[in-house]
């Protein structure tokens, strides 16, 4: 297995290369000046064909004398049109999303912590009557969200698509000016087509007591994007488990670039930064929900509970961690990410948080590893290529930002909790 070697990032070296820019523009010099200048870490990725499909997104973090954050953004490889799967991210979003559309429905005794029975009405469509793993041993909004942020939980996030339904999911995207992105299909149940249209019913109920019920929806659109390298590699695995000789097609996927990732979280973490209008429809409980398990370990959750073994301290944590078994958890850094790993794609996007050091930054990455060009055959870099790329991209930056002189140092007290 290739290892990363970690070192320290010369401050004046990174910061020479910057260029002078006006605040709405996206420095493209500074990155490709840190991964050139540390090939120890960075070499196997430059050196690839394809690059690896690197595209990273850093934002520095300087707060004025009344702790507003003010942005300043750095790019490599930035481009909407230039299709990534973007897995498991786009989770964070419909998360936000449907917590936003219970305080829209403003019904008495309606909440995020009512419990949702999901019922079936179209071919392939499952029901859900319970769910073991929360307190009350009922699903709902909430339990729902803490499983997808605490371990990325694919049927937490199918419940959650049916709940929004594809119309209002992308609606709610163009809303946000998010309109490089889509989401249409549920995770990791080969959805598509017609049955992704389709969503089901749903009750919600306090003990016996129905308070809401939302009927099945349909949604006949198709959200189509001008987008490049859709068709991918040389062949793919069916669902027969047989190699198809074919490139793969990415076509009816979903999309959510870099960019739009980390506006979600930029807006998620610094609504203060936005005008009210363009703020979430979030309470301030809404914003703590999210917070606190986008930041916390699986070990430190007891509902849902973990097995250590399966989902171990730094499972979610690509950048900076590496998602490695063994890493030593800095107990005062505090990571509020959402990643996603499929078809040889890792990405992160995560709001960094050293507490002791008054550190902070923003850093939403994808890296791709598929050397043979087969998808569906498991056999990707992610072990030898992905992970210590993220692992070394991320304490890059953590290193550099340590050291970066600011006027202002931040009051962090609101991304403060008890795990």
């Amino acid at each position: 297995m290739k290892r990363f070697l970690f070192i320290l990032i010369p401050m004046l070296a990174i910061s020479q290369s910057s260029k002078s820019q006006n605040k709405d523009q996206t420095d493209t010099l500074f990155l490709e000046k840190l991964l050139k200048d540390n090939r120890v870490l960075f070499g196997d990725v430059l050196k690839h064909p394809t690059n690896n499909e690197i595209q990273i997104l850093y934002t520095r973090i300087d707060r004025d004398e009344n702790n507003i954050p003010h942005f300043r953004s750095y790019g490599y490889h930035l481009d909407a049109a230039n299709y990534f799967y973007p897995a498991s991210t786009v989770k964070l979003p419909a998360s936000i999303f449907a917590l936003e559309k219970m305080n829209a429905l403003k019904i008495h005794g309606l909440s995020k912590k009512t419990s949702m029975i999901t019922d079936s009405n179209f071919v392939g469509q499952t029901k859900v009557l319970t769910d073991s793993s929360s307190q009350t041993g009922l699903p709902s909004i909430e339990h729902y969200i803490k499983k997808i942020l605490l371990t990325s939980d694919n049927d937490a996030f199918n419940r959650l698509f049916e709940f929004l339904g594809r119309a209002e999911l992308n609606n709610s995207l163009h809303k946000n000016a998010l309109k490089s992105s889509r989401i249409l299909n549920r995770l990791a149940i080969g959805d598509g087509g017609e049955s992704a249209k389709h969503t089901n019913p749903i009750s919600f109920y306090n003990d016996e007591k129905l308070i809401h019920s939302q009927k099945p929806q349909y949604d006949p659109k198709e959200y189509p994007l001008k987008l490049k390298n859709l068709m991918r590699g040389k062949g793919f695995i069916n669902a027969k488990d047989q190699l198809v000789n074919e490139p793969f097609s990415f076509a009816d996927k979903n999309v959510y670039t870099i960019e739009d990732q980390q506006t979600v979280l930029k807006k998620l973490l610094f609504p203060e930064a936005f005008p009210k209008t363009a703020r979430f429809n979030l309470k301030q409980d809404d914003y703590n929900l999210l917070y606190k398990h986008m930041s916390m370990m699986p070990q430190e959750s007891d509902f849902p509970k973990y097995d250590q073994k399966e989902f171990w301290p730094a499972y979610s944590k690509m950048l900076y961690y590496g998602r490695e078994k063994d890493a030593f958890i800095d107990p005062d850094i505090r990571i509020f990410n959402k990643y996603g790993d499929s078809y040889g794609y890792i990405i992160d996007n995560s709001y960094f948080i050293d507490f002791k050091n008054k550190v902070e930054f923003m850093l939403t990455a994808v890296v791709q590893s598929n050397d043979d060009e087969i998808y569906n055959d498991e056999n990707y870099g992610y072990e030898t290529v992905c992970y210590p790329f993220m692992k070394s991209l991320g304490r890059a930056i953590y290193s550099y930002e340590l050291k970066r002189v600011k006027k202002h140092l931040p009051d962090l007290k609101k991304f403060k909790f008890k795990y």
